[in-house]
């Protein structure tokens, strides 16, 4: 195979993980849309710098405690993968701000080929991410963004993956 051809098991769909409930409907769309088109779904946990500068062996510990507490998300959402999807997804961990954490992995990974976001529910808009990329580098990304609304059952994802 040429580095320009993938096979459709390197397709990754890619999810930003964090906190928000929209998450769900995100993780569960690429779930279903990588399950039937023999992609695989990536999980992407930025964790914040450790802030802490005046002893190096305290801002170390914080950031090797950031690092664990993101695999340990990680490997909880596995289990739901797992079950959705029937494979384990890949597993990526970038510590830094958000939003350029996850620009530079699109760069850096080229079996990413969509990135999957939730929009968030509500009135304060889709949220920061979404608003970030929408803004100022929807039209620098080399893949596409799917935005799933985040108020969708699992049922109705389903019905559209």
């Amino acid at each position: 195979m040429s580095d320009t051809e993938t096979s459709r098991d390197d397709r990754i769909f890619l999810v930003v993980v964090d906190e928000s409930p929209e998450m769900r409907a995100a993780l569960r769309f690429a779930c279903g849309r990588a399950r039937r088109t023999g992609g695989r779904v990536g999980l992407l946990r930025v964790f914040e710098p450790a802030d802490f500068q005046h002893w190096a062996a305290v801002g170390n510990l914080m950031r090797e405690e950031s690092r664990a507490d993101a695999e340990r998300l990680l490997m909880e959402l596995a289990g739901q993968v797992y079950e959705q999807h029937g494979e384990i997804p890949i597993f990526f961990v970038k510590e830094g701000e958000q939003r350029d954490a996850l620009l530079e992995l699109i760069e850096e990974e080229p079996n990413i080929r969509i990135l999957v976001l939730a929009a968030a529910v509500g009135t304060k808009g889709p949220g920061p991410l979404i608003s970030f990329l929408a803004k100022r580098t929807i039209g620098r990304l080399r893949i596409p963004l799917t935005i799933v609304p985040g108020s969708l059952t699992d049922e109705q994802i389903d019905a559209l993956t």
